[in-house]
């Protein structure tokens, strides 16, 4: 008596539960591997890794051959599966249609031309560097020409005073420097505790206690005030106007400002670069201040250097220009943060993907025009002082 041919009712999984006829399903039957059902993504889903699992154990069964004519729909994920069971190789027996066949071994060949993982050359490198030196260049040349507007709308303002926008540069003014008093003078103290210390340490050694005044004088006057307050400036107000213009241009104010003959040059970038061109000379001696107490109490403590002792020791020490060098440095890192943050806000397009773009990568170049400027201001003037 003949047995009844195998249909995909009868099928089901190694576990004996049947198959419904919306499920892909696999069964070895008299040394062959049967699929049935749709191997789609949809039809899939979940059960990938099941009927991965459930192939392999039928696999080590070592079947004669696989058996597809009694799939309803194959796709790209369930014949990906298949060459993955397989271990991209085509068994020796397959039954299937041709249109199958030929589907199988295009997949095939697309995953073999997948190209292997570039490595980079000498050659290479030095485009990229080039590249980037190029890109860097650019940055400088369009803040050069975005300086230039700056300069042609402050020579408009002066001969039409009513012309500037004053109320924008208190605003700014408010924004970048008083609520940044806190934080600039917790970070300066800190510093003039720490360079302090251990300062002190390396001092009594050589019995050159008094030398702490001097080194904190002009470290902090000089070089860590300046420095300190640029860098929390330009991360605090620096990412704050990039994100602030970056806005206004998702939300279309750019436009409607452009269809109404209003400058941006006028209105949104004037105000910040003379903003923070005031902000940050107050904010460095305010930094410059906190540093030098900060700094008195452990010359208090580890060198017995009393308060008004120290104090007149900066009097008689520290030369009065290198205050003044600590201003100018100041203005002009300001300056600086102030046009990197405008040209990197009016570069964002609209979508919010370029807004945190444009505001991670003004911070990054405000951070490094500054470290530069400050590097060639320390060339310039290191015979004065």
């Amino acid at each position: 008596m003949n047995e009844p041919p195998v249909t995909q009712e009868s099928m089901s999984d190694p576990a004996g539960t049947a198959a419904p006829r919306d499920q892909p399903a696999l069964r070895l039957e008299e040394g062959t591997v049967f699929l049935s059902g749709p191997w789609t993504l949809l039809a899939l889903g979940s059960r990938i890794k099941t009927l991965e699992q459930q192939a392999r154990r039928l696999m080590a069964r070592h079947p004669k051959g696989w058996d597809l004519s009694r799939l309803s729909a194959l796709d790209t994920a369930g014949a990906l599966l298949l060459w993955r069971i397989w271990d991209g190789k085509k068994p020796t027996q397959l039954t299937c249609e041709p249109d199958t066949v030929a589907f199988l071994e295009h997949m095939a060949e697309m995953g073999a031309k997948q190209p292997p993982r570039a490595r980079m050359g000498m050659l290479d490198r030095l485009a990229a560097l080039g590249w980037a030196t190029q890109r860097f260049a650019g940055i400088l040349v369009d803040l050069l020409a975005l300086f230039g507007r700056i300069v042609i709308e402050m020579v408009g303002a002066t001969r039409n005073p009513l012309r500037m926008p004053f109320k924008e540069i208190s605003a700014n003014v408010h924004k970048a420097g008083t609520q940044a008093l806190s934080i600039t003078g917790l970070v300066g103290m800190l510093i003039g505790i720490v360079i302090s210390y251990l300062s002190a340490v390396q001092l009594k050694m050589y019995g050159a206690q008094s030398a702490i005044i001097l080194i904190l004088s002009i470290g902090v006057t000089r070089e860590m005030g300046p420095m300190l307050a640029a860098v929390l400036v330009a991360g605090r107000s620096g990412s704050s106007i990039t994100a602030a213009i970056g806005g206004m241009r998702i939300t279309g104010e750019l436009d409607a400002m452009a269809v109404l003959g209003l400058s941006l040059w006028r209105r949104l970038v004037l105000p910040r670069v003379l903003a923070l061109m005031v902000v940050m000379p107050l904010l460095t001696l305010w930094t410059d201040l906190l540093g030098l107490f900060g700094g008195m109490v452990p010359a208090k403590m580890e060198l017995d250097i009393g308060y008004m002792q120290f104090i007149l020791g900066i009097k008689d020490m520290m030369p009065v220009v290198n205050l003044t060098i600590g201003i100018v440095k100041s203005i002009v890192f300001g300056a600086l943060i102030a046009l990197v943050a405008c040209h990197h806000g009016l570069q964002v397009k609209p979508n919010t993907e370029s807004l945190g773009q444009q505001t991670t990568t003004s911070v990054v170049m405000a951070i490094t025009l500054v470290l530069l400027a400050d590097a060639i201001f320390a060339i310039a003037l290191r015979n004065v002082g």
